[in-house]
């Protein structure tokens, strides 16, 4: 008998699951599935290693290795041979867990991907926030606050602001886990902040500045100017007149 395949635990659905080439051919259709996708994101997209995608995935690195192949071959092939990728499939769970926690990324508490080809789901969306401009605070790890607003589709449906009470750094991280958060948007940003959101599966748009609920009707048009290399500019100055960055 043969053994069952292990599920991978997925954490994002693409916002797009067919990309077709210009001018559109006939050619066959290459499909990727879901947690080639989402190896390819953790690895290539949100920098993380192996290791740290492994956990995520809850595979063995080895899966994540053979992952990572296909899907790059699969996403090469698209390129070159021009012919149609599409996103679908696969053998995967979405990362709600307990039947009482279901997934923020996905419709449902089940895990299958929703029938809604715009790739429209539910968000809970941060922005460091400084109550006195309502503006984006500009150091991650100093945030004195959050507003955080809950989003179904592309319309903003509450926020709310929620203090830090002196939380920052690497705390942080699970402290917007707490708040279900899954999108941050932030000013400055240090690379080990970084990557403890990314362990817990917070995608981050950065280098962002002026007023905040601007910035979150930004994101959701899909007009937001953000910098994806973003870091703690204050690092540079590491040390200078006694001023260390905890960004």
């Amino acid at each position: 008998m043969a053994r069952p395949c292990k599920k991978r635990r997925i954490c994002r659905k693409p916002s797009c699951r067919r990309f077709c080439p210009e001018p559109e051919t006939d050619r066959p259709v290459i499909t990727m599935t879901l947690e080639e996708y989402e190896c390819l994101r953790l690895l290539d997209y949100e920098g993380l290693t192996q290791e740290e995608c492994a956990a995520q995935l809850l595979v063995a690195r080895t899966t994540v290795q053979s992952l990572y192949a296909t899907a790059r071959k699969r996403l090469a092939a698209s390129l070159v041979e021009g012919r149609p990728l599409e996103i679908a499939g696969g053998s995967f769970t979405c990362c709600g867990g307990e039947p009482a926690q279901p997934c923020p990324f996905f419709s449902s508490s089940i895990c299958t991907v929703p029938a809604d080809p715009k790739g429209v789901f539910p968000m809970k969306l941060a922005i460091t926030y400084d109550e006195a401009t309502q503006g984006i605070f500009q150091h991650f790890g100093k945030s004195p606050a959050f507003k955080i607003y809950t989003v179904e589709g592309k319309n903003i449906v509450s926020s709310e602001v929620v203090p830090t009470n002196g939380a920052g750094h690497g705390a942080l991280a699970g402290f917007l886990q707490q708040h279900h958060v899954d999108t941050l948007i932030c000013g400055g940003i240090g690379a080990g902040a970084q990557t403890a959101l990314a362990g817990v599966g917070i995608t981050i748009y950065g280098g962002v500045q002026g007023n905040a609920d601007d910035a979150a009707r930004a994101l959701l048009s899909g007009q937001l100017a953000y910098d994806p290399a973003v870091h703690c500019s204050h690092h540079e100055h590491h040390g200078q007149n006694g001023h260390t960055c905890g960004c």
